[in-house]
């Protein structure tokens, strides 16, 4: 069976390797079409082959007006060539298709093609998108969704099929275990107080403000100083300078683009994960401290409820800067209760959740859709 993975936008590098790699050792024939990922260096395929077909022309930095404006004038083109060129393959699987309005009539023909739900519904729509994203899920033959939580809105608030949408979960990223780990930048190289680990992307709805606030907690329960270190590491999507100046002691910032060698350094040296997030169906964060082993402190939105039902993480209300205090410094506390979660942390990450179940499903669903 030969397989094209297709991120257009070089969103989720990690997700389309990790991916592209499991189905590969499961005996798929795997091509993976993307393109140039701007921030930084990603993995190298193993056992699949990689295309970076889109967007060759582009220029700019990344996030950049011109660079923009050159990925749209060359995405249709782009788009109608992958079409011509899929007809070898047996399925087109989508990771993600950025122009909803224009994409539905993109897609190859005289073949089934999925498309996985990352983000189940955009966060900050733009006039028609809504729409547009409704369009394209009743036009691919199957959505792929990482929770049921993320089903359940596709069905009740898109009206999307139910036959179409297949919960398949998110992979643990072990590969990231293996990896040669980088110093610790300094001066964090040097503490020794526990480490509460923010990781990834900063933007609004992951709940920076809340989870400061929830530390400034602390420090006053603890008379002035925390209990451990909070760091927040990742590159901002948003204003970080108001934050930065409000924020209690025991907080440090890495804001920048974090390669995997870093990131491995980093949930090494962490003793709790936290993503105190608004709202999100699932989280390559969050899958990356199961991968690690690591106790996590998770708000009740989306899929991660489904993740402490399985005895991974504590559960707290989102946006409760409170009661995300109050779990910190009883998680932090309790060795043992680290060690709990943490143990069913890297057996999730061995067992449902590893990369080779997840391709297996994906297979599945493949085989399923071509006998049909």
């Amino acid at each position: 069976m030969h397989v094209r993975l297709v991120d257009p936008s070089a969103y989720t590098p990690p997700y389309d390797h990790a991916l592209a790699s499991a189905l590969a050792r499961a005996g798929a024939r795997v091509t993976l079409a993307t393109s140039e990922f701007p921030y930084g260096d990603v993995p190298g395929p193993e056992g699949y082959a990689i295309e970076r077909r889109f967007y060759r022309r582009g220029r700019g930095p990344a996030g950049s007006l011109q660079r923009r404006i050159t990925k749209l004038v060359s995405h249709v083109p782009d788009m109608r060539a992958l079409g011509r060129d899929a007809r070898d393959a047996d399925v087109v699987h989508f990771q993600w298709l950025a122009l909803q309005q224009l994409d539905g009539l993109l897609l190859p023909r005289g073949r089934p093609v999925v498309l996985t739900a990352h983000d189940v519904l955009p966060r900050e729509p733009r006039p028609g998108q809504l729409r547009a994203q409704e369009r394209l899920y009743q036009r691919v033959d199957a959505v792929v969704v990482h929770s049921h939580h993320g089903r359940d809105r596709l069905v009740g608030q898109l009206d999307v099929d139910p036959a179409t949408v297949h919960v398949i979960p998110h992979g643990a990223f072990e590969h990231l275990t293996a990896v040669e780990r980088a110093a610790l930048p300094r001066p964090l190289d040097a503490v020794k107080r526990p480490v509460v680990l923010l990781f990834g992307l900063v933007r609004p709805y992951k709940g920076l403000d809340v989870l400061l606030d929830a530390w400034r907690r602390l420090a006053a329960d603890a008379r002035g100083e925390a209990p451990a270190e909070l760091w927040v590491v990742g590159l901002p999507k948003m204003d970080l300078a108001p934050l930065k100046a409000q924020a209690p002691s025991g907080v440090r910032f890495v804001d920048r683009f974090v390669a995997d060698e870093e990131a491995a350094a980093f949930f090494d040296r962490a003793d709790v994960v936290v993503l105190p997030y608004r709202e999100i169906d699932q989280s390559g964060v969050l899958f990356t401290g199961l991968a690690f082993g690591k106790p996590l402190v998770l708000s009740d939105v989306g899929g991660f409820p489904e993740i402490a039902a399985e005895g991974a993480a504590e559960l707290v209300p989102a946006g409760d800067a409170p009661a995300l205090a109050t779990a910190l410094e009883r998680l932090l506390g309790d060795r043992e209760r680290r060690r709990e979660l943490g143990a069913r942390a890297g057996a999730l990450a061995r067992g449902p959740y590893s990369w080779d179940a997840v391709a297996e499903a994906h297979l599945e669903l493949y085989r399923a859709l071509l006998e049909r």
